[in-house]
């Protein structure tokens, strides 16, 4: 399971291209953060791995893994 801070996360899509299950993470261009950003959301917690290649990818730290 992941959860990404949505204030901290800028949409850049680093964790999209690093994700190994494909169409899990997604940007949401429905919401836009206080600082203007679209950020990324996951679509099946389900799916996840929990491999944690999100969270080591992203710049901001803006992604945590939970096992």
């Amino acid at each position: 399971m992941i959860k990404v801070n949505e204030e901290l996360c800028k949409g850049c899509a680093i964790c999209i291209d690093f994700c190994p299950v494909d169409g899990l993470l997604y940007i949401n261009e429905e919401h836009t953060n206080a600082k203007g950003w679209n950020p990324v959301l996951c679509s099946d917690q389900e799916k996840c791995t929990s491999c944690s290649l999100c969270a080591l990818m992203c710049p901001d730290a803006a992604i945590t893994v939970f096992r």
